[in-house]
Formats: structure tokens, sequence, C-alpha cells
């Protein structure tokens, strides 16, 4: 079967696509039949060597596809072979084939297409437990999503819409503007023509917001910080600004200026608190993890949210959708077509 194999870090050129034998599946596992890879910013990440749950290489890249089950290994409950299924987990999905424990698999949408179905877990459930499980979010809340316009972004908007939340937006373009307001924000804020902390000021009246949503880091997260209300909850999921070089030592000084950190007098001050969230860790709680899959599907049923599916490439592309997905220009989720 084909995949790609990540034998070293680097730039896009890294990833070629190589012959391997297909995967054998032992018991309580299953190998499901990939037909759309789902990306995520982790795999930028992990492909510069930036990323630090990325396993050992060699490894083939990818947390989470659509596809088929082709093979199970013995009697499973609730799969059986040709069901449309969701795979999530830390590595393997840029190939044609997975074998993976039956704890990775999740029952696909069918109201969803085979794309929507690829884009769902990892960036929605991220956004779902950002919000609900770390700031418990409230509907009374006015609630600021940076990078609104991303795969993470447009499922935090939607979820917090729906919620019933006052919901700011930043992003870098009118028509990722646009889109985010049609997700129902209802402040789109453009961070390179005005500055987020100022606009959200004027609109509240001086107030700032109770939950943020932060994944750049740096000077993003300190201003985010500084509009926090007592009482407020700012949670970490990303830290987008982190472009460390081993090679030039000015970026170990700035990407260690930029890690967000707090000072706990000053939260103490207002009563804050500020938390970070990382799905994969969460992953080996497989009881966990199905709770919280069920809470967010009955949600998404219930308020008609699908994913935004932005960009789709072909298998062969791969290499263009990543260079898409690091130049900042995309919207929604990417997704790969097998």
């Amino acid at each position: 079967m084909k995949a790609y194999i990540l034998n070293k870090t680097g730039d896009i050129s890294v990833l070629k696509i190589s012959d391997i034998e297909q995967p054998s599946c032992d018991p309580g596992e299953v190998r499901v039949k990939i037909n759309r890879i789902g990306l995520n910013y982790a795999e930028i990440q992990s492909r510069k060597g930036l990323y630090g749950w990325a396993p050992k290489r060699p490894y083939i890249p990818g947390m989470e596809a659509f596809g088929t089950i082709e093979e199970l290994g013995g009697t499973i409950d609730g799969l059986k072979i040709g069901m449309p299924v969701i795979v999530v987990g830390q590595y393997g999905c840029y190939a044609e084939q997975i074998v993976v424990p039956a704890t990775q698999i999740l029952p696909a949408l069918d109201d969803f297409s085979p794309s929507e179905n690829a884009a769902f877990a990892v960036q929605f459930m991220t956004a779902w437990v950002a919000l609900m499980k770390v700031c418990r979010l409230r509907s009374s809340d006015r609630v600021l999503i940076q990078a609104a316009a991303g795969g993470v972004g447009t499922a935090a908007v939607q979820i917090a819409h729906a919620h019933g939340c006052e919901v700011f937006g930043t992003a870098s373009q009118e028509k990722k503007l646009d889109l985010i307001r049609s997700l129902g924000a209802d402040h789109a804020i453009n961070y390179r023509e005005a500055d987020f902390v100022t606009y959200i000021h004027e609109v509240t009246a001086g107030q700032g917001v109770d939950v943020v949503l932060e994944v750049v880091g740096g000077e993003v997260f300190r201003k985010s910080l500084d509009l926090l209300n007592p009482f407020g909850r700012l949670v970490v999921i990303g830290f987008a600004s982190l472009n460390l070089n081993k090679f030039n030592p000015l970026s170990w000084w700035r990407t260690w200026k930029d890690i967000p950190r707090v000072k706990i007098n000053d939260m103490a001050t207002a009563s804050q608190v500020v938390g970070a969230s990382h799905l994969g860790y969460l992953l080996k709680d497989s009881q966990r993890m199905n709770r919280i899959w069920q809470d967010l599907v009955n949600f998404t049923m219930k308020h008609g949210i699908k994913p935004v599916v932005g960009h789709e490439f072909t298998f062969e592309q791969m290499p263009e959708a990543h260079a898409l997905m690091e130049s900042r220009q995309s919207t929604g989720k990417i997704v790969v077509k097998l």
C-alpha cells in the first residue's frame, strides 16, 4: 500500500510517498481502508520537528481519517466489516490503510459527507473539551476565539454561538471574517487592521471577555489574558507562533519569551483561571473520551452544526496541502482524498 513515511524533519520536501506492506490485524484491532484524511496543524509542527507528542521517527503521520472497516481482529462489539468509521490517534493516517485498536474507532455520522466526517473528530473534540470541560462555558459568557477561521476556530465559534454566548472571533482577511460571521460570530475582528483589545473594550463599554480560546502564544496570549473579566477563564490549546530553529540561537530566545505563562498573584486579584488542553493525552481514557464524543455528537446534531471543509487535495498533493496550511491562508479544515 502507499503511505507517507516521515524519516526526517524539514520542509514539505520530506513528504514522500512510499510503498509498504499492508498492515496485519491482531486481536482487538481494526483495519480501515482510508477514504479521507483530515489535516491538523500539529502535523505541520511534527513535520518540522517541533511537536512534543509526535512518536519516534520513522512513522506515518496523520491523526484522523474517515474510511470503512476492512478487517476485524475477532468479534468487536458495535463494529462490522464495511462499516463507515472515523479513526483518531497519534499517527498513521497518511496511508491507504491503517490498523488501530478498536478504542480509536468512532462511528461515522450519517448526516455528514466523507470529507465532513474526516474534518470532525479532532478539531471539534478539541474545541468542545476546551470550552465545555475546561472553561465550563455558560450561555451568559462573552467568548473570544483566536484564529477563528481555522479548523478548531470554526468549530469553537459554532459551539459557543449555539450555546447562546456572545462570540468575538479574530482573523486576518475579509473572506475569513465573512466565514466566521456566517457561523454565528457576533463580532469579527481583523487583527491586521485593528487591535482586538481596543475593539473589544469599545464594543463592551470597557468590559472584557469571560472566556478566551487561545492558540497563538506570545503577544496574543498576553493581550488575551489582559482582556479577561473577573472570574474569567482562558484555555491554551496551541502555540502557532512557535518557530524554533535549532541552528538559530535567537529563535531559542524568542520561543522561550513567547511561551504562554502566568503569574499566580496577578490572577488571584481577579479570581481568574488559566488552563491548557491537549486532546491526545486524553485518548488513553477510552471511557472518558466516549462520554465526550457522545455529548459532542448530541450537541452538534441538536443544533445542526457541521464542520467547515475549506479545501480538498488528492493524496499525491499532500505536500501542497501542508504548504497551504503553513501559509495561514486556509479556512476551515483541509481534507485529503484517496
